[in-house]
């Protein structure tokens, strides 16, 4: 009974944090001059990336790098194949030119970096420097890149103020919801974990699945608020930003702490990881949209990989 509670609560946390975050963050991206895209890409997608960042850093500290590795592979399937295909077919996803041209491409140079680097069964301390200092570059070059392209359609923004919130109340909304997003995944993940060690499963199959899921649950929530919301350049800046963030800042602060092996981590799961991030480029391109179809393609897909790992 108390799994259970512990499940639904999270639920209700992450739906409640989700919409505080949204609601927040396209208020404050009209208010400070950047897109709503760059706040999904950077804001959003770091804030709801925080929960895989604790777990992965609290499992290197255990010296459970399955789990480590395991959570930010699952998490990155999840984005894409689980997170963008309900979100699609709930309404199709328009994807801005830029994610196309640019996001799309870093989260696929970002996965093969993290390949080549495990090629060895290890990602060590100088490896994780090298995914900091271009977690560093990637930040500043958007935010850059948006204050400049915004100066174009400033007045577009302008038009948007007068019905959205302060900065001070978006902030706060931002950060309550995060706060939300947090607890609700702390504790859906101690319910999850808890039903996952009935059933005995191995600790690098609860990574890529029910912790991966359960710490991609405030960007599933955010980015289902998010098109709800018609607000699509968050839900695929979270979802494309959240995968790069996962790599370069998750990885790359735990192998600061401690070596992370590939242990039982198998070409399956890098293959499976590598072929999401390259299917959405053609899913994309295509109309510059993500139909129904295409997202029902990849919730499917999604379910035969755990099916064929569970």
């Amino acid at each position: 009974m108390e799994i259970f509670l512990y499940l639904i609560g999270g639920l209700l946390a992450l739906f409640l944090g989700g919409e505080g975050l949204i609601r927040g963050s396209s208020s404050l991206s009209l208010r400070i001059g950047i897109s709503p895209l760059v706040v999904g890409l950077t804001v959003v997608a770091f804030g709801t990336s925080s929960p895989e960042l604790l777990v992965s850093i609290k499992a290197a500290l255990m010296g459970n790098s399955s789990i480590a590795l395991g959570n930010v592979i699952g998490s990155n399937i999840a984005n894409i194949a689980l997170i963008l295909g309900i979100s699609s077919i709930i309404r199709p996803l328009q994807v801005h030119a830029n994610v196309i041209r640019r996001e799309i491409p870093i989260m696929i140079g970002t996965t093969i970096l993290l390949i080549i680097f495990l090629s060895d069964g290890n990602l060590n301390f100088t490896e994780g420097i090298v995914f900091l200092i271009l977690l560093i570059a990637y930040t500043s070059v958007n935010i850059f890149l948006s204050i400049k392209e915004n100066k174009e359609i400033e007045k577009e923004f302008e038009e948007g103020l007068k019905s959205k919130l302060s900065i001070p109340v978006s902030t706060l909304f931002i950060v309550f919801g995060l706060a939300l997003l947090f607890f609700g995944a702390d504790l859906f993940l101690k319910g999850a974990v808890a039903l996952a060690k009935i059933f005995n499963v191995s600790d690098a199959v609860i990574g890529l699945t029910v912790v991966a899921v359960g710490t991609s649950l405030p960007e599933m929530f955010t980015s289902i608020v998010a098109t709800i919301k018609k607000e699509s350049d968050i839900a695929v800046g979270n979802a494309v930003g959240s995968n790069i963030f996962n790599i370069l800042s998750i990885l790359g602060i735990s192998s600061l702490i401690v070596p992370i092996s590939s242990g039982e981590i198998n070409y399956l799961d890098f293959g499976v990881m590598l072929a999401a991030a390259l299917i959405l480029l053609p899913l994309s391109y295509t109309n510059l949209r993500i139909s129904r179809l295409e997202g029902a393609l990849l919730l499917v897909g999604y379910i035969a990989y755990l099916f064929i790992l569970v």
